[in-house]
């Protein structure tokens, strides 16, 4: 999984890169607030993003406040990385987008734990959006058998969009999550399998 780190001091930079790295990430750096920007309103922007808070050009809040506002389909992780420690500050952080802070000088283990949350919680995300699309393409099949559809009066069979005749069954089966088995009615029982004392033995 991609993640963007984003800070001006590149001794930190180099420090969060070699981090990540190691635990399997893909990293893009940059160096100030704008190129931050600019790879997070991308067409594939990274799903995570560890963003300095004082940068040149755009600081981090900005960034988050920026982001949080683009209604976009892609989820963007965001830890924000400051010296700031005052609980104002963590209220300002979070409340402009931040989906978490670290305070400077981090841990590595720590640093390491919050990524992964932030891994598990957009791996989630991307789930829950594909479950939501396959919802709906399923709901459009079942639409589909909403309308009126052209039947066979003689052997049932329905005419398909492509013009082609094909069984009941297997029409639903294509369209919808249905399954069918067979059976007999008691009818058609009693019409095609009669019991014995029903023949005529005159």
């Amino acid at each position: 999984m991609q993640v963007l780190v984003a800070d001006d001091d590149a001794v930190t930079r180099k420090l969060l890169t070699a981090s990540l790295t190691k635990w399997g990430y893909t990293v893009i750096e940059v160096s100030n607030g704008i190129e931050a920007l600019n790879a997070l309103e991308a067409e594939k922007p990274p799903p995570l993003a560890v963003i300095d808070w004082i940068m040149p050009g755009m600081d981090g809040v900005d960034i988050c406040r920026r982001v949080h506002q683009t209604q976009r389909d892609e989820t963007c992780y965001i830890i924000l990385l400051t010296a700031r420690s005052t609980t104002q500050d963590i209220i300002t952080g979070l409340d402009a987008g931040a989906n978490d802070y670290i305070i400077k000088p981090f841990d590595s283990g720590e640093l390491q734990a919050r990524v992964n949350v932030g891994k598990r919680v957009v791996e989630l995300e991307v789930a829950l959006r594909q479950r939501v699309t396959e919802l709906k393409d399923a709901l459009k099949h079942i639409k589909t058998l909403q309308g009126i559809l052209p039947i066979c009066m003689y052997c049932h069979r329905i005419r398909t969009d492509e013009e082609s005749w094909q069984k009941l069954e297997h029409y639903i089966q294509e369209h919808s999550e249905a399954q069918f088995s067979h059976s007999l009615c008691p009818e058609c029982l009693e019409k095609y399998y009669p019991k014995p004392q029903d023949y005529d033995t005159r």
